[in-house]
């Protein structure tokens, strides 16, 4: 009896999951009704707990760069109002240029932060509006997971939208931008981002107004989040297109897109930031283009209703030729005249990735912007690389208006994130959805072939006797072998995420950690050392010149004005700062009192193995610094060895070895030990003895230096007086 129970207990195991999926009696659906409300709870939490590693690890702490302007914004829009928010020009930025804040950014985020903290302030839950900001992208990724599901219970079923949340809430490439900390747009982003598709597809399986006007809505939300919204207003478009060539346009789809266009666009140009853009640039043209064609659509559906097949046919001709020849010369004269702006050089790099890196460094030098590898796919998304496809076959069965979007949407997202690794974000909801209806694809396909389990509804028995029909060798033992894999695999991606988040995404960049031999944690934290020393050390009108990449921080948590930041809104200044970099002394400080700087920051690893210092940054400054007029004088070339390597050693060029910031990097490091058996000034990060040891500093003066030499503050010299000369 022993072995007859443990040979029947994989059936029964495999029977209870198929319940859980499958259709019962009544009492049962009441009972699964409660269940699905289990799982989505479940993936609410589920999504919310596994993105507080960096919390529990660290402490509750902004995470990366952009993330702290955020917080500075919403710290500034709590406490002084939305009209000054609006209105703000900050002088703590881009010296002597400044900032208008209000209409430089997607004030979606901070508005959002800002309205939670009101209301738990109205119910008198006193918290800071730093957790605010700390906890909500975790808070949204549970509101996405509960969307996912009705979006994809809109294209396909409520089996393939449970599972669908439940990938969405732990998949690796949405957590890598929403863990807790992580204060940056796409936190809301993406749950606006899914919220539209939904509400798009409600609207065109509906016709109804009141969807393509939610639909407007939650694309307004979008376009007040996040600059992506480009990619969503040119997919709807292509979905209406896709649907026109196909013959599945009807009036359902011409109310809704109509509605959401009109009064979306509208909307949208209620933020300062986009303002009169989707009329006036090329990225939104294909939109308005599309919006005309379906009014030429559903004005010819007219005619045809009115007028003889022969007239028919005259006036579209005449139609046809009049308004395209209109159209194309009014868009010819409108883009010579400049009041339709080209796209912009983001949108070119998206159609060719080499496109930055051989006119826009700025934009090439981002690690975001760069291609993604095949290894990056495999490690944010796991085997919904391998049920995309399945998901794909799936919705070419059963083709709708609504599969055709979903499918639209996978390959195209699929594209772009191989562009930039930044945009796995809008192609995991995809492959959740996509991998949610091939796993109900499956089940539906394997389940009845398991004997043991029932159906008692006519539609089930009809499946049964057709799978009956079909039979093969094997045919129950194939079926739960099937069946058994995808909750393997499932369990397999919920432990693979698991670890991902916790070793790879829960690491905050501005404080770090490394393991001991021992097993012990080194926290390293002094960038917010060096930041607060510059808070209480130097004048509060003090200017700070760095790269780019701290200047939000330095703002943020320091209180003091820096050149340039995260922003990169400038090209010409951010070279002028590169070219100081990359000078000598004498000419970086003549650039550096034409700028009014006190006090200059560089990052460096060499003491603690951090690579991300700017020596390993600095052939993107010197780059950035050659692409404009004023800094054509500086040459990559120069800064390389006779052999074409970019060094630190002996070999270095001296270009490299005389460089502003080679000096600030390793002043006085030849004095410190670092390994046993290794000599005075041995880079760890790099692995080498540098070249340039014993100099010394004519211009500037080294303020301080952090506790493991990370950050280094030096101050810049007053001229010297007429007399001394």
């Amino acid at each position: 009896s022993s072995s007859s129970s443990s040979s029947s207990s994989p059936s029964a195991a495999v029977a209870a999951f198929a319940k859980v999926f499958g259709d019962g009696d009544d009492d049962f659906r009441r009972v699964k009704s409660g269940l699905k409300l289990a799982v989505l709870f479940l993936a609410c939490v589920l999504a919310f707990s596994s993105r507080l590693f960096a919390v529990i690890r660290f402490e509750s702490v902004i995470h990366e760069f952009d993330p702290y302007f955020n917080y500075r914004t919403t710290q500034h829009l709590v406490n002084e109002g939305f009209y000054s928010f609006h209105n703000w020009f900050d002088d703590r930025a881009w010296y002597p240029l400044g900032r208008i804040v209000g209409g430089t950014i997607y004030p979606g985020l901070m508005v959002t932060s800002s309205i939670i903290f009101k209301l738990l302030q109205f119910i008198h839950i006193t918290i800071d509006i730093r957790e605010v900001c700390v906890f909500l992208a975790p808070f949204f990724s549970g509101l996405t997971a509960l969307v996912t599901y009705a979006l994809t219970k809109e294209l396909w079923n409520e089996k393939a939208g449970l599972v669908a949340a439940l990938m969405m809430a732990v998949v690796p490439g949405y957590i890598s931008r929403s863990v807790a900390g992580s204060y940056d747009n796409e936190g809301i982003a993406i749950f606006c981002m899914v919220l539209t598709y939904y509400m798009w597809i409600k609207a065109v399986k509906t016709g109804s107004l009141f969807w393509a006007a939610a639909t407007a809505l939650a694309y307004f939300y979008m376009v007040s989040s996040w600059g992506g919204y480009v990619f969503l207003i040119n997919l709807i478009p292509l979905h209406v297109v896709v649907l026109l060539l196909s013959g599945q346009f009807d009036f359902k789809v011409y109310v809704a897109y109509s509605v959401f266009y009109s009064l979306g666009t509208f909307l949208s140009m209620q933020i300062a930031f986009v303002g009169f853009q989707p009329i006036e640039t090329s990225e939104h043209m294909g939109a308005f283009g599309v919006f005309g064609l379906c009014q030429i659509y559903a004005f010819v559906v007219w005619l045809r209703s009115t007028v003889s097949a022969r007239s028919l046919s005259l006036l579209i001709r005449f139609f046809l030729i009049f308004v395209l020849g209109v159209v194309g010369v009014g868009l010819g004269v409108a883009v010579f005249q400049g009041k339709i702006a080209p796209w912009t050089g983001r949108f070119y790099s998206m159609l060719d990735p080499t496109y930055a890196k051989k006119h826009i460094p700025i934009i090439a030098s981002v690690s975001e912007h760069q291609p993604t590898t095949w290894s990056s796919y495999y490690f944010d998304l796991q085997f919904l690389m391998f049920l995309f496809p399945v998901g794909v076959y799936f919705c070419f069965k059963k083709l709708t208006t609504a599969n055709v979007f979903i499918v639209l949407y996978g390959v195209t997202a699929v594209y772009f994130s191989g562009v930039m690794v930044r945009l796995m974000l809008t192609l995991s909801p995809a492959m959740c959805i996509l991998g949610g209806i091939a796993f109900s694809g499956l089940l539906d396909a394997f389940l009845p072939n398991i004997d043991g389990i029932t159906r008692d509804d006519d539609k089930k028995k009809k499946k049964r006797k057709k799978a009956d029909a079909e039979d093969y060798p094997f045919k129950s033992e194939i079926a739960a072998f099937v069946v058994g894999s995808l909750a393997f695999m499932l369990l397999l991606f919920c432990l693979h995420s698991t670890w991902v988040t916790q070793h790879a995404y829960s690491s905050p960049s501005i404080v770090l950690a490394s393991q001991q031999q021992g097993g012990g944690r080194v926290i390293f934290d002094d960038f917010r050392e060096a930041y607060y020393w510059l808070r209480m050390n130097t004048p509060h009108n003090a200017k700070v010149m760095s790269w780019w990449d701290y200047g939000y921080q330095i703002t943020s948590i320091a209180d003091r004005t820096v050149l340039i930041d995260n922003n990169t809104w400038n090209n010409t200044h951010i070279s002028l700062v590169g070219q100081a970099m990359a000078a000598d002394e004498d000419s970086a400080y003549a650039i550096m009192r034409s700028l009014d700087v006190d006090y200059v920051l560089v990052v460096f690893g060499g003491f603690v193995g951090y690579a991300s210092d700017d020596i390993n940054k600095f052939l993107w400054m010197i780059r950035i610094a050659g692409s404009t007029d004023s800094g054509v004088h500086i040459k990559e070339s120069d800064y390389y060895s006779s052999s074409g390597e970019f060094k630190v050693d002996s070999s270095a060029s001296p270009a490299m070895l005389n460089s502003l910031v080679y000096k600030l990097s390793y002043y006085k490091y030849f004095e410190v030990f670092t390994e046993h058996g290794r000599p005075g000034g041995w880079d760890r990060a790099r692995g080498v003895e540098i070249g340039n040891k014993e100099f010394k500093l004519s211009v500037v003066e080294e303020a301080f230096t952090s506790e493991h030499w990370m950050v280094r503050i030096y101050r810049v010299k007053d001229l010297p007086n007429r007399d001394e000369q």
